[in-house]
């Protein structure tokens, strides 16, 4: 058996747990790993110049490909300059492994240089996390890591590692383990035969129904299980946020997404709905508005691996524990098998509903002959992509408008912070997507606040040749806040404009990418072709838009899903 250091052994654990990229940023307690690192040449690092970037990269990744994504940092400010890329991870339950230097164990609780307690920190937005206490260890630590990043509702976890844990000169016997076995650690793998047959039964009665589709559907990689069984029943579909691209959203069954900026046919048939079948969705506050006015005459089925999330806001009628995909199976095979059928009638009327509220346009917005609107820009880069590219975003109302005007028929296109919000992950999340997929068109859609969160890793995607296009919505304010302001607090516009903004044509040339501006609606096109043109370069696209624009529609503070604004001046 072969005798290796505990830095040796942990990157021999990342080897052969099939690990291609770590993103990461050296410091002191972690220089025994990086020098392990440096005497192979299998697992490949990404040097990022801020290490919230580097857990951003390793989300885009995880979202892209289904892989859980892998972060390394020292101790102290580099562990927990991670903390809000972690959050966002475990909000919208992406699967990582954060590995943290940690200073010597005889230092620990000495308040010693750079010591900061990740265990502690960190341990509110894990789905765990361990401290090696003995190099032996870390084979199985590893191994444990990553099967609880990805088993069960995914999500990041932390292993802190002493700095003598990986000491060079001291060896261990290394074997890595092919199973680990957890004795309080058991996610489901198949839901409840009997809930199962009760749901399908009730879906098939149901004269209103609805299927509401999440992030859980991508996560849960079943996508293709939720396409067949919504068009062998005939029933309107809905998703989240973060389920966009779970059912293709150019067909006609889809109403689009729901919720706050959700579309006015997806949020009324939610509410006037008689049963509602959830897959992979946790009924979150930007979905339901006020919890006591929702969807009042539906039943309700939910199915999430996660029971934790069932019932937890909104009470479901018949709950389903277990994967998402083997679930939904289990309910194509039973409506194959059942001899019920839908009440044709009846859902033929509830179409014809939905199509009355289609016809209203309630997704609809003012054209102007001078101005660009975002909501164009959006459109446009939809049409001259064929709608395939992978789209990242930041956080603000660029993130409403590519969302609400980019038609993704796919699942894991659609890149955002839905959970936590956070402003900075589109430009890492990106970068992260291109590395793996550098044959495919990957737009970062942003802001000109967001963008300068993580601006800083331009220099990275120039060290690694990472052509992403960055299009940057500038509405020369904090839009979002902006409409809220105007909407809420009489239009008194609190520290939300963004004054002194840096010219970004030439700080995208200062680090060796190409800068374009588009200040005029007649150059729009042309220049956007221009820019999806040049495959090979990273293009820092700054578009002046409407500074006036709000997202529509958007759900009336505490009402009912049938609660909207539809503009400035008209709600519904």
């Amino acid at each position: 058996m072969e005798l290796l250091s505990g830095a040796d052994m942990l990157i021999r654990s990342l080897k052969d747990e099939g690990i291609e990229y770590i993103y990461g940023y050296p410091g002191g307690a972690a220089l025994h790993i990086y020098d392990a690192l440096f005497r192979q040449d299998e697992v490949k690092h990404i040097l990022v110049r801020h290490e919230q970037a580097a857990v951003h990269m390793a989300d885009g990744y995880a979202r892209a490909t289904g892989k859980p994504g892998t972060v390394l940092v020292t101790s102290g400010p580099g562990a927990t300059n991670t903390i809000t890329g972690i959050a966002t991870a475990f909000m919208d339950s992406i699967p990582m492994v954060v590995l943290c230097g940690q200073v010597a164990s005889t230092l620990i609780g000495e308040d010693a240089f750079q010591e900061t307690d990740m265990m502690g920190v960190s341990r509110p937005v894990v789905k765990h996390n361990f401290s090696v206490r003995h190099p032996e260890e870390i084979p199985e630590i590893i191994r444990k890591a990553y099967y609880i990043a990805a088993t069960g509702r995914p999500g990041p976890v932390v292993v802190d590692i002493p700095k003598d844990m990986t000491t060079p000169n001291e060896r261990y016997e290394y074997s890595y383990p092919k199973k680990v076995k957890l004795r309080s650690y058991n996610p489901a793998i198949r839901g409840h035969a009997g809930q199962i047959k009760k749901a399908v039964d009730m879906l098939l009665a149901a004269k209103r129904p609805i299927i509401y589709a999440g992030g859980g559907v991508v996560l849960g990689k079943a996508s293709d299980q939720l396409t067949e069984l919504v068009r062998m029943l005939g029933y309107p579909i809905t998703n989240t946020l973060m389920g966009i691209g779970c059912y293709p959203a150019s067909d006609k069954q889809h109403l689009g997404w729901l919720g706050m900026h959700g579309t006015y046919e997806a949020n009324m048939a939610m509410h006037h709905s008689d049963l509602i079948l959830c897959v992979g969705a946790r009924f979150d506050d930007r979905v339901t508005n006020a919890t006591e006015k929702f969807c009042p005459g539906a039943r309700i089925i939910h199915v999430d691996i996660d029971p934790a999330s069932i019932s937890k806001t909104i009470d479901a009628d018949v709950p389903i524990v277990g994967p998402v995909d083997a679930v939904l199976k289990e309910m194509l095979s039973l409506v194959k098998e059942s001899k019920e059928k839908p009440d044709a009638d009846a859902i033929a009327s509830w179409w014809k509903q939905i199509d009355e509220w289609r016809a209203f346009h309630g997704m609809r917005y003012e054209t102007s002959p001078d101005v660009i609107k975002p909501q164009e820009v959006i459109e446009m880069l939809c049409r001259l992509t064929n709608g395939e590219a992978f789209v990242t975003s930041d956080v603000g109302q660029h993130q409403m408008f590519a969302a609400q005007y980019y038609k993704f028929d796919k699942p894991n296109r659609w890149i955002n912070s839905g959970g936590l919000g956070t402003m900075g992950f589109g430009l890492p999340a990106a970068m992260g997507i291109k590395l793996t997929h550098p044959d495919d068109e990957v737009l970062c859609i942003t802001g000109e606040g967001s963008i300068q969160m993580n601006i800083q890793e331009l220099s990275t995607c120039k060290q690694y040749n990472l052509p992403v296009k960055i299009i940057n919505l500038n509405n020369q304010a904090l839009g979002m806040v902006k409409q809220w302001q105007d909407m809420n607090y009489e239009s008194r516009h609190s520290q939300s404009y963004m004054e002194s903004l840096p010219d970004f044509i030439k700080l995208a040339e200062a680090y060796g990418h190409v800068g374009v501006r588009i200040d005029k609606k007649e150059d729009l096109e042309t220049k956007l072709k221009e820019v999806l043109a040049m495959k090979d370069k990273l293009v820092f696209v700054d578009i002046y838009v409407d500074r006036f624009e709000h997202v529509y529609p958007m759900q009336v503070a505490r009402g009912a899903m049938k609660d909207m604004w539809l503009s400035k001046t008209e709600r519904v």
